[in-house]
C-alpha cells in the first residue's frame, strides 16, 4: 500500500495517467462504432478519453495558477490553464490535452534533474551515521548516532561511520575523509588527531572523544551551508524573477490585443501558450545548484548563488601570509647572543618565558626549541601584547621585551644598530627575526623560518590562468621577509606591516579602483578585510566553526588549489546561466515569429517549449562533471588534510596576523 500511495504521489503518475488516456483516445477514434440516437459513440470517447486527459494533467497546473493569483502573482501557470481552458471551450480537445500533457512532462522531468544537480547534497546526508558504538559503565553500547553525549567515547571499528567530530585518545586506523574534504586519500589517524563525523573506517580501531555531537559536527554545518547556499539567489535569478513579474502579464495582452485584431482566438491561445518564459524562470536557478553541488563535491561551500556569481569577477586576490601561502609549521632556526653577559641558553630561556603567556602561533617553535635543548624557563607573571610591535613580559622579575625595533624605541632601550643588523639579515633569508630584550639590555636576536607551501606557486599561477590579475599579500610580517615569500610564491605584489585596519584600508583602496575583491583568511582573522571584501574565503573550514557558517567560501582541508578551482567553477556557471538565457529567449522569440508567420500550432510550440526546458536543464548538468586538475601527491594531500601545520585548533583559531604582524606574521 506504501508503495502505490508513493506512486500515485510522486512526480511521474499525472504525466502517465495523462499519457494513457491521450494513447486511449486515439485509439479510440479509429475503431469502427455504432450510431446510438444519431450520435456517433467512438467520437464521444475519444473526446471524453481527450478531455479527461487534459483535466487530469491541467488540474495541477490550475490549481497552482489560482493559488498563485489569491497571492497577486501571474505565472507561468496560468498562461497554460487559460489556453487550456479556451482550447475546451472552442472544441479543441487535442491541443488542451497537448499543452497539459507536455507542461506535466516538463514539470516531472525538471524535479528529476533538479534533484540530480542537488545530488551533492544527497550524497552529504548520505554520509550521516545512523549509529554509534560507545562506552557507557565500561561496556560497548550501541546507540542513535544522534543519541551520544559531548565528552562521551565512541569506538571507531573497520568499516563504521565516525558519529561525531572528536579527537583520538587511544587506537589507530586510517579514516576516508572524502565527504568532508573532498580528498579520496584516506587519512592516518592517531592519537590526538581530529576526526569528522561521516567519515569512513577503513581499517584500524579508533577510541574518538565527543567534541561535536548531532548539528554541531562539521558534517552537519556543511550539510546546512550547501542547502542553504543552493535555495540563495543570484543577483541575475533575481532579476529574471522580476522580468518574469512583467513578462508574463504582458504575453496575456499581447494574446488578447492578437485575439481582438484578428478574431483568431486559436492565435490567441496559442500566443499564451508559446510565450511561456518556463526555460527562462529556471535558467539560473538550475544552473547555481549544479555549480554550488559541483563545488561541494570538491571540498568547496560556497554561500549562495549571490557569491557564486560574484566570484566569476574576482580579478584581486589578497592573502595573508602565515598560514596561507606558508605551512603555518616554523621552527627557531638562529639564536644570536648580542649581550656578553649571557650565554646562548639564556637568550633562549627569556624569550621562552616570554612567549610562554603568548597565544601567538609562533610562540610554539620558540618553547619546543627550548624543551628540545633542555632549557629550563619559568612561566611569566604577566604578558602584554604591543600591537604592531611585540610583547611585553614579567619573568623572574625580569621586565622581557620580544619585538622589533620600534618596541625597544618605545620602551627607551638602547640599542647599538646590532640587532637591526642581524634582524634586517635574517629577514632578507625570509627569516621571521625577534630581538629580545632583559631590562633595558638588548639580549639578542631570534628567528623562526615558516617552509612555504609546496603548492602555493602553483596556487598563484592557476589563479592568474583563471583571470585574476594580481594576488596580493597583505601581512604584518617585515618587508624583507614578505618579499622573500613573494619571490618564491609567485605573489605580483608585497605590503607589509600591516595592522588589521591597514589590510581593510588595501582591501578597500582595490575596490575603490574597480576591482572585485577576495581575500583570503581563517574565517576568524583578519575580520574587518573578510568583511570589507567582495568574497571573503576561508581556509580549512573542516576546522573551524567559524569559518562555515561566516565565510563566503570555505576551502575544505586546507587545500590551495580549492581556491582557482572555485573562480574557474565561478567562471563556468556564471557562462552556464548567460547561455541558458540565450537559449530561452531565442526559444521563445522563434516560437512567437513562427505563430504569426503560420505553421506554429499550440501543441508543436509546447513540445519546442519543452523540449528547450529540457536542453537549458542539460545544458547545466555539465557542471556536475568533475574537471580534470593536476593531483596533488597523496602525502601532500593527506598532511593537508591532518591539518598538520604544529599548530592545535585553538592556535589555529587565534590571530595569526594581527597585533604582533610586524614582527611575526
Amino acid at each position: 500500500m506504501t508503495t502505490i500511495r508513493r506512486w500515485v504521489y510522486g512526480r511521474w503518475f499525472v504525466p502517465i495517467v495523462s499519457g494513457l488516456l491521450i494513447i486511449g483516445s486515439f485509439i479510440a477514434s479509429g475503431v469502427a462504432g455504432s450510431d446510438f440516437r444519431g450520435l456517433d459513440t467512438t467520437t464521444l470517447l475519444a473526446d471524453a478519453l481527450m478531455i479527461a486527459a487534459a483535466v487530469v494533467a491541467g488540474a495541477p497546473i490550475v490549481k497552482k495558477a489560482v493559488d498563485a493569483l489569491l497571492i497577486r502573482h501571474i505565472g507561468i501557470d496560468l498562461l497554460v490553464s487559460v489556453a487550456a481552458i479556451g482550447a475546451i471551450i472552442i472544441g479543441n480537445y487535442w491541443e488542451a490535452a497537448a499543452v497539459t500533457f507536455l507542461f506535466a512532462i516538463g514539470h516531472a522531468l525538471e524535479a528529476a534533474t533538479l534533484n540530480k544537480t542537488r545530488s551533492a547534497l544527497a550524497e552529504l546526508v548520505a554520509v550521516a551515521p545512523d549509529v554509534a558504538v560507545v562506552m557507557r559503565d565500561g561496556e560497548q553500547v550501541e546507540i542513535d548516532a544522534g543519541a551520544v553525549r559531548q565528552g562521551e567515547i565512541v569506538l571507531v571499528k573497520n568499516g563504521a561511520k565516525v558519529p561525531v567530530d572528536g579527537q583520538v585518545v587511544a587506537g589507530s586506523g586510517a579514516l576516508d575523509e572524502a565527504s568532508i574534504t573532498g580528498e579520496s586519500i584516506p587519512v592516518e589517524k592517531n592519537k590526538g588527531d581530529q576526526v569528522f563525523a561521516g567519515t569512513i573506517s577503513r581499517g584500524g580501531f579508533l577510541h574518538v572523544l565527543a567534541t561535536g555531537i548531532g548539528a554541531d559536527t562539521t558534517l552537519a554545518r556543511i550539510i546546512h551551508r550547501v542547502e542553504e547556499a543552493q535555495d540563495a539567489k543570484a543577483h541575475t535569478q533575481s532579476f529574471i524573477d522580476r522580468f518574469s513579474a512583467w513578462y508574463t502579464p504582458a504575453i496575456m495582452l499581447l494574446a488578447l490585443v492578437a485575439g481582438l485584431i484578428t478574431g483568431d482566438l486559436v492565435l490567441a491561445l496559442t500566443l499564451l501558450v508559446i510565450g511561456c518564459p518556463g526555460a527562462l524562470v529556471i535558467s539560473i536557478p538550475v544552473a547555481i545548484v549544479a555549480g554550488i553541488g559541483r563545488a561541494a563535491r570538491n571540498g568547496i561551500l560556497i554561500k549562495g548563488g549571490e557569491y557564486l556569481e560574484t566570484s566569476a569577477k574576482i580579478d584581486v586576490v589578497a592573502v595573508d601570509k602565515t598560514g596561507t601561502l606558508t605551512e603555518g609549521r616554523p621552527e627557531l632556526t638562529d639564536v644570536v647572543v648580542l649581550d656578553p653577559s649571557m650565554s646562548r641558553a639564556e637568550v633562549l630561556s627569556f624569550a621562552a618565558g616570554g612567549e610562554a603567556g603568548s597565544e601567538h602561533p609562533l610562540a610554539r617553535p620558540i618553547l619546543e626549541a627550548a624543551a628540545d635543548e633542555g632549557v629550563r624557563y619559568d612561566t611569566p607573571e604577566s604578558v602584554t601584547p604591543v600591537a604592531g610591535k611585540g610583547l611585553k613580559a614579567q619573568v623572574e622579575g625580569h621586565r622581557v621585551l620580544i619585538g622589533n625595533q620600534a618596541l625597544l624605541d618605545e620602551f627607551g632601550v638602547d640599542d647599538d644598530n646590532a640587532a637591526q643588523r642581524a634582524a634586517d639579515e635574517f629577514a632578507r633569508q625570509g627569516k621571521t627575526p625577534m630581538i629580545i630584550a632583559v631590562d633595558s639590555r638588548v639580549a639578542g636576536v631570534i628567528a623562526v623560518a615558516d617552509t612555504i607551501r609546496a603548492d602555493a606557486p602553483e596556487m598563484v599561477a592557476r589563479l592568474h590562468e583563471a583571470g585574476v590579475k594580481k594576488v596580493v599579500m597583505l601581512t604584518g610580517d617585515v618587508q624583507l621577509v614578505a618579499e622573500a615569500v613573494a619571490a618564491k610564491t609567485g605573489v605580483d605584489e608585497v605590503r607589509a606591516s600591516m595592522l588589521p585596519e591597514d589590510k581593510l584600508d588595501a582591501v578597500t583602496e582595490f575596490q575603490r579602483q574597480g576591482h572585485t575583491v577576495a581575500m583570503v583568511g581563517d574565517g576568524v582573522n583578519d575580520a574587518p578585510a573578510l568583511a570589507t571584501a567582495d568574497i571573503g574565503v576561508a581556509m580549512g573550514a573542516a576546522g573551524s566553526a567559524v569559518a562555515v557558517e561566516t565565510a563566503d567560501i570555505a576551502l575544505i582541508g586546507d587545500d590551495l588549489l580549492r581556491l582557482p578551482e572555485a573562480i574557474g567553477l565561478a567562471k563556468r556557471t556564471v557562462s552556464v546561466m548567460r547561455q541558458n538565457i540565450a537559449i530561452a529567449m531565442i526559444t521563445v522569440l522563434a516560437l512567437l515569429a513562427g505563430v504569426f508567420a503560420g505553421g506554429v500550432t499550440m501543441s508543436i510550440g509546447m513540445l519546442v517549449h519543452e523540449g528547450s526546458v529540457l536542453v537549458v536543464i542539460l545544458n547545466a548538468m555539465r557542471l556536475m562533471r568533475r574537471r580534470g586538475g593536476a593531483p596533488r601527491s597523496a602525502q601532500a594531500a593527506a598532511a593537508s588534510i591532518r591539518g598538520e601545520d604544529g599548530l592545535g585548533d585553538a592556535d589555529r583559531d587565534t590571530d595569526r596576523d594581527t597585533d604582533r604582524d610586524t614582527v611575526k606574521a
